[in-house]
Parts: C-alpha cells; structure tokens; sequence
C-alpha cells in the first residue's frame, strides 16, 4: 500500500486466456499483453488484459493458472478507435498458481468528475464514477468505477475532490458501438466496488449484482 491517501493494489489468479503479444517499450524493457480468464461466482468470467515485462513470461503459456500482483493503470488510446482511456492491469508479480480463483482491488484516490446515478431498465441503482488515484513522479491514473444499491445512492453525493477508498473487482463488459462502419463488439472495463473502507473502519456492503 503507498500510502493512506493513494492506495493501488490488485490481486488475480485466472487463467491465460492467449499468448503474450507485444505491446511497447519503455527504457529499454519490453512489455507484453496477455489476457486473463477470471471466473466470477456467477460462472461468467472477466477477460482481463495484464501487462508484464519480458523477463516475468516464463510461465505464462495459454491454458496456465496464474496469480497475478500488480496495479490497474489507464494508458491513452493512441490508435483512435475505442475509448480514449485504455485499462491494464501491471504485473508487479506474475507466478504460478496451485488452484483458485481471486479477482480483488483496493482503490484509494480522489473523484475527478461529478458521480452519475442512473437506473437500469429493471429498476437497479448503478452510479458511475470516475477515480483519479495518483502514481509517482507526479502521475495518475483515471479509473472508472461503478457501484450498485445502497452503495450506488451513497456515493452520488460525493463532491468532486472527495476522497473515496473502496475495495472491489476488475470487470470487463461487452458492448455494442454503433460507428460509421457498422456496429462493433467492443469490451469494456472497470472496477465494480463490493465495499467502502470508511476512515472509522471497513464497512461491509454486500454488492447488488
């Protein structure tokens, strides 16, 4: 944990879903993405993108458990198609795994833009928000969040600038764009949260979906 005011820790172990693609470079480290199979409890899986340097694809072949330690960070989208903001998980750690299933996050950071309440066609309250949680070196990464229920209704009356501490789940969602192209599957991510970590303690909510 960095610190009380900026916290980014995520925790997976899933499956390799596909084999390490190049991605980029930075100072000389190459970087690769895989995708993670997550199961849920429901039985759908989350098909999460990891980015992990060269040196830690050892074990990471198709069909491989792994658990993976790291943090969610936000990427600008330079190629022009999809959303601006791109999510990844960093693999700070990337090892095998024996067994299981974990898909857990811990988010400390500010809200950087009005929350949304909103209700979904059968009646749920969903609130959309956006976390700005700062990294070193002056950076930050803008993670998008939702909450559900009493949660939901809870923080739409959070103020721009609030701090929010929160542990919850990476998710991926599908969805349809309408471009001039045609229709386009595209995926979606974000952190689904199953509980505020108020400043008096942790404080269960049971999650709505």
């Amino acid at each position: 944990m960095m610190n009380e005011l900026s916290c980014n820790e995520a925790e997976l172990i899933g499956t390799v879903r596909s084999a390490p693609a190049f991605s980029h470079e930075n100072h000389g480290c190459r970087f690769y993405r895989l995708i993670l199979q997550v199961p849920r409890l429901s039985g759908q899986a989350d098909l999460l993108p990891v980015l992990a340097g060269e040196e830690q694809l050892a074990e990471a072949r198709p069909g491989a458990l792994l658990r993976v330690m790291g943090q969610l960070r936000s990427f600008n989208n330079k190629s022009g198609q999809g959303s601006r903001l791109v999510l990844a998980v960093f693999a700070q750690s990337l090892e095998p795994a024996a067994d299981g299933a974990e898909n857990r996050i811990v988010l400390a950071g500010t809200l950087c833009k009005p929350p949304i309440l909103r209700r979904t066609p059968l009646g749920r309250c969903i609130c959309d928000l956006m976390l700005a949680v700062p990294r070193r070196y002056g950076r930050a990464d803008y993670l998008p969040v939702i909450a559900w229920g009493q949660l939901a209704a809870r923080l739409s009356r959070r103020a721009v600038g609030g701090f929010v501490r929160l542990e919850g789940r990476v998710q991926s969602r599908v969805y349809t764009k309408v471009t001039p192209g045609g229709p386009e599957e595209r995926t979606a991510y974000e952190v689904s949260v199953m509980r505020l970590l108020e400043d008096a303690g942790d404080t269960e909510e049971p999650a709505s979906e």
